[in-house]
């Protein structure tokens, strides 16, 4: 999917490199500048909405969260604005900062989310075992 230029949310010990630049926690990627191509894993929790939003008024990455196309962070910061969605086969494994995987699943389904049109050829061209649904946003 990569390279990317940014992701706001990472721990501050990473296994790997998930883009050129990288905010943690202690920087508060929600008030930082975001340029680029960003990849968003948001925290999940009630501040979800927040990374959203912000990555929405952004226009230029890729975000990874649970596919909860119910709730209103999907009607506002998704399904208006996003130009592809992966909803991805299977439940995802998660690792810990470091690169150790999680014992369990994520436990809910995930989608990867695609703004803007180059975001979305990349998502299509992935191979990403999954369904990807573009033409919505309105």
């Amino acid at each position: 999917l990569g390279p990317f230029d940014l992701d706001p949310c990472t721990p501050p010990e990473m296994p790997w490199e998930t883009a050129a630049k990288r905010y943690t926690e202690e920087d508060n990627g929600l008030i930082q500048p975001w340029v680029g191509r960003v990849w968003l894993n948001p925290p999940y929790g009630r501040e979800i909405d927040a990374w959203m939003e912000k990555m929405a008024l952004h226009g230029n990455g890729i975000a990874l969260t649970f596919a909860r196309t119910e709730t209103a962070g999907w009607h506002e910061y998704v399904w208006p604005v996003a130009d592809a969605i992966l909803f991805v086969r299977g439940r995802l494994h998660f690792h810990k900062p470091d690169g150790e995987r999680a014992k369990a699943n994520a436990g809910a389904p995930s989608a990867l989310i695609a703004y803007g049109r180059e975001n979305a050829r990349r998502l299509k061209a992935a191979g990403i075992d999954g369904r990807l649904v573009t033409g919505f946003a309105i």
